[in-house]
């Protein structure tokens, strides 16, 4: 029995220690669509970022922050660039948050369903190229690598931004959104990986049904996290 327990105290520490930074945070962002508003041939009228919580207990966001930032640029490089969630905000288990963000324009349906929260004044996403983060406090005009430590939840990087988990999804469109593979179930700590370019994408909040897999899948696909599915 020492024996069993040390092999598996040491496995536990390996697995530790080869685990990815992100996979095992519930909350992530699941999808991204920056080209709102720009044309007539854009899907919706606004930008917008859908967060997903794949836990089965509600999770207070309120405080945490949705921040955009350039291809090269910084975190919140402006007031503009960060959005952050009212006090006491509560994603449920399973559920999605949706978060119309920048300013709205017209020819262009309006994001459908109605956004939980809306920003007019900003971020103002790329359409093609940039970069998003999900923190727990502002990180005002930091740079990729730089950021506050313990407040980074989620990242996501598209087209040709730097930043990504591992590499980046490639380029958005006007019509295009980058969505997170299983509902937001999908967590490898590989952007290119996790998410899927869809056209004319649908996006969900508060409002839409639970993801039917969330409760019965593994939080995520890291080796830590499939020994934690077996002894939790």
């Amino acid at each position: 029995m020492k024996k069993f327990a040390t092999t598996f105290g040491v496995l536990a520490v390996l697995a530790l220690a080869a685990a990815p930074s992100f996979a095992a945070n519930t909350v992530r962002i699941s999808q991204v669509y920056g080209g709102g508003g720009g044309t007539t041939a854009s899907t919706f009228n606004q930008d917008y970022v859908e967060i997903f919580n794949n836990s089965g207990a509600a999770v207070n966001i309120g405080g945490w922050t949705i921040e955009y930032g350039s291809p090269t640029g910084n975190w919140g490089s402006s007031a503009a660039n960060i959005y952050t969630f009212p006090a006491n905000t509560l994603i449920q288990p399973c559920r999605y948050i949706l978060v119309g963000v920048g300013p709205v324009g017209t020819g262009s349906p309006a994001i459908s369903p109605t956004p939980d929260f809306t920003q007019v004044a900003g971020p103002s996403m790329g359409q093609t190229n940039g970069k998003v983060g999900l923190f727990k406090a502002v990180n005002s005009n930091l740079a990729c690598g730089s950021e506050l430590a313990g407040t980074l939840v989620d990242k996501v990087a598209y087209g040709t931004a730097n930043c990504a988990e591992v590499t980046a999804v490639a380029a958005l469109s006007t019509t295009t959104a980058a969505v997170r593979n299983g509902g937001g179930t999908t967590d490898t700590d590989n952007n290119v990986s996790d998410f899927t370019v869809v056209a004319n994408a649908t996006p969900r909040n508060s409002a839409s049904p639970a993801n039917s897999i969330c409760a019965v899948t593994p939080t995520n696909n890291s080796t830590w996290g499939s020994l934690k599915s077996i002894y939790r």
